[in-house]
């Protein structure tokens, strides 16, 4: 039974231990809500992905607030989101009333350098995962779009804007519910 108070504890452990922002998360949620509690499925957890990825905002919120709604509600958005921020919120603030000690400890810098490895392995480890269902054309194109927006600084926004349109054209080119 999920209540309110699962969601509550799943996303604050996810927020508290998570560095590197929104996709470094994402690998703490799959787990958290595929694996330790069932909340969905792979399928569902990709299309959710997908959905926050193209919604405004943070992705990781954005994810949060997803599994939230679809297990409880408007509720149970509200404490996801409340589970997902309020660890960043706390070392924030922490940080701001002792910033000026904080920032020329060598200690301090020497963990944060230290940690950036696992952060990079924690936001690549989404993109292989999503890659593994695609197809030699669709990952050429993914590549392709990725150096599109770093490269040439095209907005990301036209590529979701024409993966929209080209996926509803082929869905309808190949029938409803056709595989991409």
């Amino acid at each position: 039974m999920r209540t309110l108070l699962d969601i509550l504890w799943s996303f604050l452990k996810i927020g508290a231990f998570t560095f590197g922002g929104g996709y470094a998360m994402i690998p703490l949620i799959k787990h958290e809500v595929i694996n330790n509690h069932r909340w969905l499925t792979e399928a569902e957890f990709v299309e959710l992905l997908t959905l926050a990825q193209a919604a405004p905002g943070p992705i990781s919120l954005n994810t949060a607030v997803f599994v939230g709604y679809k297990q409880q509600g408007y509720l149970g958005a509200l404490a996801a989101l409340l589970g997902v921020v309020l660890p960043s919120f706390v070392v924030i603030l922490l940080v701001a009333m002792f910033f000026d000690n904080m920032r020329t400890n060598h200690w301090v810098d020497a963990a944060f350098k230290g940690m950036r490895p696992a952060v990079v392995a924690l936001i690549v480890a989404p993109i292989v995962g999503l890659a593994k269902g695609m197809r030699g054309l669709l990952i050429s194109v993914t590549a392709a779009t990725a150096l599109a927006v770093w490269y040439f600084g095209i907005s990301p926004i036209w590529f979701l804007v024409a993966g929209a349109i080209g996926g509803i054209l082929w869905a309808a080119y190949r029938g409803k519910g056709a595989d991409v």
